[in-house]
């Protein structure tokens, strides 16, 4: 009993449980470095202001990667810590822009539950571009199990319900190097996540539009009708213009009439006029939006009249509504647009808005509060 209650038996304990406690946190970091996978974060919530989450890229816990070589199969994936990618300097994407990108989202449900939103959409649609752009592509299986992984990978990001979601930027990029102007010969798949709160700095105010006449985002024949990396670029000279004179984004016309509109910089338009809601037709220069499918099917069952057609710019001025949608700005409503010089504002204020029914029934619908008939939602916990 004398000697269990010594200063020396009892440093002597405390020495070998240290020294156990190091053994065993040492073994468990081993084993993470070993089967290449991170240690897990246990906490509910990362510590962040959730009320002022805007819409920039904010370090979370974990990315996806896979690559695919001369097999022309990607490999089973993992999840990585989030960080650098290291690419060769001749890599196909840094070369010659062989790259593309998809947006979706990850929202916390009030009973707890993680959703996404038409995953296999994004899938799809990443399949198409990938043919355009001469790309191997992950199978539709693979692509939304990496979303689930990453979504569920970094769980403590995902805002509280009604505070925002996890945006999940899936990334197909030709690492292979090449010198001569010709298809990478390895391409990565990556899928990396961010809590987000509103896309525009306006949040829910309406958005001022301007109409470039000068620069087009795209041409017949184009990649306009893919979510290819290099569509982007181009319009950020027109758009930051617009942004120095107080507008919220830009609208551009078609590259042959110039009379037709086509696109927000980020993000589909429609416009309303009467019961009759109209937006522009994808037929290759225009990206045909998941969000803006989800739109006109909701629409159409609330009972409106949807065209998809070609919408002159004319037919925007004389509107009695004009909205965007987009899986980062989700329904955005217009308050003006601007044309050589001309200022139109659209309703606003009404709270029979035919955008602001759209949009609770779809964001009730991604958060699980309304009932989704069209199986649209995924459940992953």
């Amino acid at each position: 009993m004398m000697i269990r209650q010594s200063p020396l038996f009892l440093g002597l304990i405390q020495t070998s449980l240290s020294k156990v406690s190091a053994r065993c946190l040492t073994a468990e970091a081993a084993y993470a470095l070993r089967e290449d996978e991170a240690m897990p974060r246990h906490e509910e919530y990362a510590n962040i202001d959730w009320n002022n989450l805007g819409f920039s890229p904010r370090r979370t816990d974990y990315m996806y990667k896979s690559t695919c070589a001369s097999n022309n199969t990607f490999e089973e994936g993992q999840l990585i810590d989030y960080g650098n990618v290291e690419l060769s300097p001749a890599a196909g994407v840094l070369n010659y822009g062989q790259g593309l990108f998809e947006g979706t989202k990850a929202v916390r449900g009030e009973d707890g539950r993680i959703l996404l939103f038409r995953p296999d959409q994004n899938a799809i649609r990443m399949q198409i571009g990938a043919e355009r752009m001469c790309m191997q592509s992950p199978s539709v299986k693979q692509f939304v199990d990496a979303v689930k992984q990453t979504a569920i990978a970094n769980k403590r990001w995902i805002p509280p319900p009604g505070k925002g979601s996890l945006y999940i930027r899936p990334l197909l990029i030709g690492t292979g190097p090449i010198l001569g102007l010709s298809p990478a010969h390895e391409y990565t798949f990556l899928v990396y996540a961010s809590p987000v709160g509103n896309y525009f700095k306006e949040g829910t105010a309406s958005l001022n539009l301007y109409v470039n006449n000068e620069f087009h985002r795209t041409t017949r024949g184009g990649a306009g009708g893919v979510k290819s990396i290099t569509n982007y670029a181009p319009v950020l000279k027109p758009l930051l213009r617009a942004k120095e004179q107080g507008f919220s984004d830009v609208v551009f016309l078609d590259s042959v009439h110039k009379k037709y509109i086509e696109e927000v910089s980020s993000c589909n338009i429609f416009l309303v006029k009467g019961d009759v809601i109209s937006t522009p037709s994808t037929v290759g220069t225009i990206l045909e939006g998941i969000t803006r499918k989800s739109i006109i099917d909701i629409a159409r069952d609330l009972g409106y009249k949807v065209e998809e057609r070609l919408v002159t710019i004319d037919e925007l001025m004389e509107a009695d509504e004009v909205f965007t949608t987009g899986t980062a700005v989700t329904v955005a409503n217009v308050g003006s647009v601007t044309h050589n010089g001309q200022r139109v504002e659209y309703k606003t204020s009404d709270c029979g808005l035919v955008s602001q029914k759209l949009f609770k029934r779809l964001v009730g619908i991604q958060s699980g509060k309304i009932e989704d008939k069209y199986n649209w939602v995924v459940a992953i916990h």
